[in-house]
């Protein structure tokens, strides 16, 4: 009996992301929280990790997504359904909630010990904020807006020339783990004005969590001020812009899905030359 399609992929979403989250908010945490942590390289490479770990999850049923940046840019460029594209992004946002109630639970006395008043200095655990420590630049919340929209058009540009079979793409399985060595080189490269969330569920999921669990000021960065709409709306506009990107300048110029190849002549001896490029899965 062939199961439900619809159910099936959602909860692929909703377990891939969640198993992205326990990773990422999970090493967040564990720097945060507890000594037993390499700081910045850790979180780094955690992430990246968390995002194999949910495309090797999720993959096989429904492509593992687990961002709805991704989710809008592949309605947009790839012929997505659009009637999924709602409860793909809400399963997402649910597997990321969960996944932080979760590293909450797993954490609740290093919590509780570490700020009982549960202030700032622990909300960063769940979210990502605009870097205005001492030693860095000041950023305002267009800076992280636009840091967000470069961070998330890199992530959507690059994902979408891995999965491209017309161009180099990774064989043998390898795609969640060249997409989670994005995510290392990106949170290496760019992470510091404002925390690299490029994706609204991994922001917004844990966010929620906090604010459940009693983080009254869940949803203000550091200075007070709303903030939540930063890690959402520039990602939308980010990922979006990464696909249109990657297919103006290569997928344009790559031979049609499905296309066999065509037959011209050599320009100096008149012979057929065949110009198919070899098919990768």
């Amino acid at each position: 009996m062939r199961r439900n399609t619809l159910v099936g992929e959602l909860s692929a979403e909703l377990l891939g992301t969640f198993t992205l989250i326990i990773f990422g908010v999970g090493v967040v945490a564990q720097t945060v929280l507890t000594p037993f942590s390499a700081g910045a390289q850790s979180i780094h490479w955690a992430w990246g990790i968390g995002v194999v770990m949910g495309v090797y999850v999720a993959g096989g049923i429904s492509g593992a997504h687990i961002n709805p940046a991704v989710t809008l840019a592949v309605a947009l460029r790839r012929g997505f359904p659009w009637g999924k594209v709602a409860p793909y992004m809400v399963a997402q946002v649910i597997g990321a909630f969960l996944a932080a109630l979760v590293v909450r639970w797993n954490f609740w006395e290093a919590f509780d010990r570490f700020d009982p008043a549960k202030e700032f200095k622990s909300q960063v655990v769940f979210n990502t904020y605009p870097n205005n420590a001492a030693d860095y630049a000041n950023i305002s919340q267009l800076g992280a807006l636009r840091d967000q929209i470069i961070g998330t058009a890199i992530l959507v540009m690059v994902i979408f020339a891995i999965i491209d079979s017309r161009n180099l793409a990774p064989t043998g399985n390898m795609h969640p783990f060249i997409i989670g060595l994005l995510v290392v080189g990106i949170g290496m490269a760019i992470g510091a004005a404002a925390g690299y969330a490029i994706n609204p569920a991994r922001d917004l999921g844990p966010r929620l969590a906090a604010w459940v669990c009693g983080w009254a000021g869940a949803f203000n960065d550091q200075r007070g001020d709303f903030y939540a709409w930063v890690p959402i709306i520039g990602p939308f506009i980010g990922g979006a812009l990464g696909g249109y990107v990657y297919d103006w300048f290569i997928g344009r110029f790559l031979p049609a899905a499905g296309e066999v190849g065509e037959v011209v002549e050599e320009p100096d001896t008149g012979r057929p030359v065949d110009t198919r490029r070899p098919e990768t899965t």
